[in-house]
């Protein structure tokens, strides 16, 4: 079960309004370093957030065995309920038990947070494509900022003003408001600041706002994740000062904070990030970047083989670096190359284990690659608009800025790796397994233009479950069957929360598939248009139900858990054929909204899956789709077209002539 918290794709024109055109230069001290100077402290809301739930385990089977019905078939069905009875009267009571005692006790944290971060950490696959998904800006809206080398440095500074924002304490709290009139206010927030922290969320709940745990947030900078044998580590230094860029293959490092730990000037950046692009050496035999992609056991053995010959300290640098910063050499020529750009690109040029990699390529095209174990895909997306507004709005250099007359060559160190024998095989294997793999990936997108948010809201669907609708029939008409299907949803609602599953597959979505593929001509618009409500009101409940921690994969997970960490043999519900079938996510869903966001995307969880990455918009739909060899992403984007057409046609009043793909 991997976490999926990502994506809303597909450009949406110049954000933020009018302002990202103006392009007021910053100035002054105090307006380089910081993004922001919210009179509401960062953490304010942390310590009185309110603690993740253990739902009821009636609950929880009730919701699984709701989610297995559309899957099964009678027999199985019921064979699983009697798993199900049992596992709830006899050991998934005593787990449950055992779960809400240890709860209590850790009233720090949440039930599944330690859990969540072994799932991750433990895992032995190689993390790209299996984990690290990837979210690409909109280009500048003033097209000469684009330039490789502007963008990098006015993104890198922007980064920067972030981590002093954040540091400081001064960047406005991750809040969700449902009435911002009231919540998001100047008024409101010069009088929730002298509420205590113990219990200032009670303050933002009284006028309908819900601040959002920001634990995570630590481990943006100074962060990556160290193979080890057995189960990773995460490594934070929050003391390093220097920028790790990729070129090439080649590591350069130089400090962009000074020891006073403020920003060092933009033209110093430029200059040196300047300097790197200039450096004509040819790619290295052996790009070092390639054990990142390996299997996790296989690169602990690697990175100690380097830490013995000599390297630790250079390591040391890599893994303490700010972020990394990487710079690709070819322009993006469409969405589909921008895609498999950003998600792994030739494996010599991303640091596959820092917590993210900023990567812009040669025409100014970025985006944000990064690491899941340490978090999720909210802390990430406010990284990525806060930057994007930053960058386009108050940029640090203009096309024109001259970069500062300094010894760059000085300044900037290019890092050496001691390379024996054996290290070097390892590096040649790693890229043959790298190459073959990305060989058996395909990836596709398309835009949906007959409608969206606006159109649906009229009709009174959730455009979020029209979407997963379309899903559930494409695959259902490509390859005439119902499957596990997860949809990632954040319960950063709570505190140490993590991400719940909303499983978009109901008996709902099945039937209403079924009439609109096998007998559309039996039903009038009206009931297909009924069905289609149904699968909205359902899909709602399950959202809901997911955001506020009731959903059941998570507590099921940490069931299970608990009973391999006490050495039980494992209940006979997770042995239950079922139980595999549901946790192999052949549809892995996931969206985000956000205009700062071009396109995002990740890989199929399972080998026969597909990686669906959409947004709905206000008047358009979009959806980018990874396979593997064996599945059709563009044969199943034509199903997912067709099928957003016939629901089109019937919301509009038109009859379904034709069942046929």
């Amino acid at each position: 079960m991997v976490s999926r918290l990502l994506l809303r794709v597909w450009p949406q024109g110049p954000a933020f309004g009018p302002g990202a055109s103006c392009r007021p230069l910053s100035t002054g001290p105090g307006a380089t370093q910081y993004l922001q100077r919210s009179i509401v402290p960062t953490m304010h809301y942390q310590d009185s957030l309110p603690r993740l739930p253990v739902p009821k385990l009636e609950d929880t089977i009730r919701r699984y065995l709701s989610a297995q019905k559309p899957l099964l078939d009678d027999d199985q069905f019921r064979k699983t309920e009697q798993f199900c009875k049992s596992f709830e009267n006899g050991s998934g009571k005593e787990l449950h038990e055992q779960l809400v005692a240890q709860d209590k006790k850790n009233k720090h944290t949440s039930y599944i947070s330690g859990p969540w971060f072994d799932m991750y950490l433990a895992s032995r696959d190689s993390i790209v494509l299996n984990f690290n998904p990837f979210m690409a800006f909109n280009p500048d809206p003033k097209s000469e900022y684009n330039d490789q080398l502007t963008r990098a440095t006015n993104m890198t500074v922007s980064a920067l003003r972030f981590l002093k924002t954040l540091r400081a304490g001064l960047l406005e709290p991750e809040v969700f408001h449902l009435n911002p009139a009231k919540s998001d206010t100047d008024t409101f927030k010069r009088l929730i600041r002298f509420v205590p922290p113990s219990l200032s969320w009670y303050g933002a709940y009284l006028v309908n706002a819900y601040p959002l745990d920001m634990s995570q947030y630590f481990r943006l900078f100074n962060s990556t994740r160290i193979p080890k044998p057995g189960r990773d580590e995460l490594f934070t230094d929050d003391k390093a000062r220097h920028l790790l860029v990729l070129r090439k293959g080649h590591f350069y490092i130089f400090d962009v904070l000074d020891r006073d730990g403020n920003i060092v000037s933009a033209s110093e950046i430029k200059a040196h990030l300047k300097y790197i692009l200039s450096d004509s050496s040819p790619a290295p035999e052996f790009p070092l970047a390639y054990l990142g992609s390996e299997n996790r056991d296989v690169w602990a053995e690697l990175r100690q083989k380097l830490v013995s010959d000599g390297n630790a300290e250079t390591l040391r640098k890599v893994d303490s670096a700010v972020f990394c910063l990487c710079l690709d050499d070819f322009p993006i020529k469409d969405l589909v190359h921008l895609s498999h750009s950003m998600l792994h690109g030739d494996g010599t040029n991303c640091w596959f284990d820092k917590s993210f990699n900023l990567i812009v390529a040669k025409d100014g095209t970025a985006a944000v690659h990064f690491e899941h174990a340490w978090g999720d895909g909210v802390a990430v997306l406010r990284f990525l608009n806060e930057v994007f507004k930053d960058s386009t709005q108050t940029p640090a250099i203009t096309p024109q800025s001259q970069p500062a007359t300094i010894d760059s060559s000085g300044a900037v160190q290019k890092l050496t790796f001691q390379l024996n024998d054996a290290l070097k095989t390892g590096i040649t294997t790693a890229k043959r397994k790298f190459d073959e793999t990305m060989k058996t990936l395909t990836i596709d997108c398309f835009q949906f233009q007959r409608g969206g948010k606006e159109f649906l809201k009229k009709q009174k669907l959730s455009p979020d479950a029209v979407a997963q609708l379309a899903f559930q029939m494409a695959f259902l008409r490509q390859y005439g069957q119902t499957v596990a299907t997860y949809e990632s949803c954040s319960t950063a609602a709570f505190k140490h929360g993590r991400t719940e599953t909303i499983r978009p597959a109901s008996i709902f979505t099945k039937k209403c598939s079924e009439a609109f593929l096998r007998e559309p001509s039996k039903h009038s618009a009206g009931e297909l248009q009924q069905l289609m409500a149904e699968c909205s009101k359902y899909h709602g409940q399950l959202t809901k139900e997911a955001a506020m921690g009731q959903g059941f994969d998570r507590h099921l997970f940490a069931l299970r858990y608990l009973a391999a960490a006490k050495g039980m043999p494992l209940p006979e519900l997770y042995l239950d054929p079922a139980y595999g079938k549901i946790n192999h996510n052949i549809l892995s869903t996931s969206t985000l909204s956000s205009s700062a966001v071009n396109l995002g995307g990740f890989a199929p969880v399972v080998p026969d899956g597909f990686g669906i990455g959409y947004a709905v918009h206000d008047n358009w739909i979009g959806c980018n789709v990874s396979a593997y060899s064996g599945r059709n992403a563009r044969e199943f984007l034509q199903c997912v077209e067709k099928s957003l057409n016939d629901m089109f046609d019937a919301l509009e009043g038109k009859s379904i002539k034709t069942a046929s793909g």
